[in-house]
């Protein structure tokens, strides 16, 4: 099958077969005349192999993918965040940050996301946000409670009564002040940021 995505912007979107709507691309089943299924004729001027734009080898498959002008495998082309394969999953594809994202990544990552738990101003959909239990935050706002370092992907850190503590700040938590809060709720395990 050749899924045949292209781009719209800032995302990339795929369908079955409406064309009507602005950003719907249709996919079409092709037999890639490349793949080793049919072999290539002795003069091979005319067969022009192509190469997948996500491991750059040779597409030798039967099916291929055309998406963001180039062809890809259709095990390459996949969600940043998920690796869910894009062409199989039937539903929009995004690409934003340099990143190629599934319908779910793209809105959880890039979606209208109210306002910052931490600040409380307004979180522009355009704008990359971090989440911990439901609640979301700027970039710039997902910073430990105690000494404000910035808690980045890879970092551990704790959620204690709706306040981000860092993996070192978290005795200093449970001992100051939030100790007898916690008497009541539940101790929420480490984090990591991803």
């Amino acid at each position: 099958m050749r899924a045949v995505l292209s781009y719209q912007g800032s995302h990339f979107l795929v369908s079955l077969l409406d064309t009507s709507l602005l950003d719907l691309i249709s996919i079409k089943t092709m037999v890639n005349p490349g793949s080793s299924s049919q072999p290539p004729p002795v003069t091979s001027g005319s067969l022009s192999w192509k190469r997948c734009a996500g491991c750059g080898g040779k597409i030798a498959d039967r099916f291929l993918l055309y998406a963001m002008d180039s062809y890809w495998h259709s095990r390459c082309l996949k969600c940043s965040c998920c690796q869910a394969q894009l062409g199989e999953i039937g539903t929009s594809c995004y690409t934003k940050s340099g990143m190629i994202l599934c319908r779910n990544d793209y809105i959880r990552l890039f979606g209208n996301s109210g306002a910052c738990s931490a600040c409380g101003q307004s979180i522009p959909a355009s704008e990359l946000v971090m989440r911990a239990q439901g609640n979301v935050y700027h970039l710039k706002c997902f910073t430990c409670s105690t000494c404000r370092n910035r808690l980045v992907p890879g970092d551990r850190f704790h959620y204690i009564n709706g306040s981000l503590f860092c993996e070192h700040d978290r005795p200093t938590a449970l001992i100051n002040g939030h100790l007898n809060s916690l008497q009541s709720n539940p101790l929420l395990p480490d984090q990591k940021v991803c």
